[in-house]
């Protein structure tokens, strides 16, 4: 495991201002994967990471969003909309946004999609959000 640019969970709460304890939560409600030390067990966090976890704070505490709310989310909205995306244009998700992610990328996510909460939380079925009325 290459530690360059590798946060353990006490720098990454002193970085994002939040808790030990709420960053677990984090990763235990699929928003976040930080990889483990196969010897120690150990959380090693990405910049990629800390980043995921600064947008996710940012959508509970300055815009009110739930962590239910943010689950139902992720699962309903593209990828590029929640985590405003600038590679739209590289992104064959984005070129075909009738298919899930995890769905278009199966014959190779990238890395970062593989870490992606749309993606780790691809079991869940999508909800519809809004009911044509009849």
């Amino acid at each position: 495991m290459n530690m360059k640019n590798m946060y353990l969970i006490g720098e990454v709460s002193r970085k994002v201002k939040l808790s030990q304890k709420r960053i677990r939560e984090y990763e235990k409600e699929g928003f976040i994967s930080p990889l483990r030390n196969p010897k120690t067990n150990n959380r090693h966090y990405t910049d990629f990471d800390i980043k995921q976890i600064k947008q996710i704070k940012n959508l509970i505490h300055v815009h009110g969003l739930t962590i239910s709310c943010l689950k139902v989310l992720l699962k309903s909205a593209p990828c590029w909309n929640i985590f405003n995306c600038t590679k739209t244009t590289e992104c064959a998700v984005f070129k075909n946004p009738q298919a899930p992610c995890y769905v278009t990328m199966k014959g190779g996510p990238e890395t970062r999609c593989k870490i992606c909460p749309i993606f780790l939380n691809r079991g869940q079925k999508p909800l519809k959000i809004l009911v044509k009325a009849t």
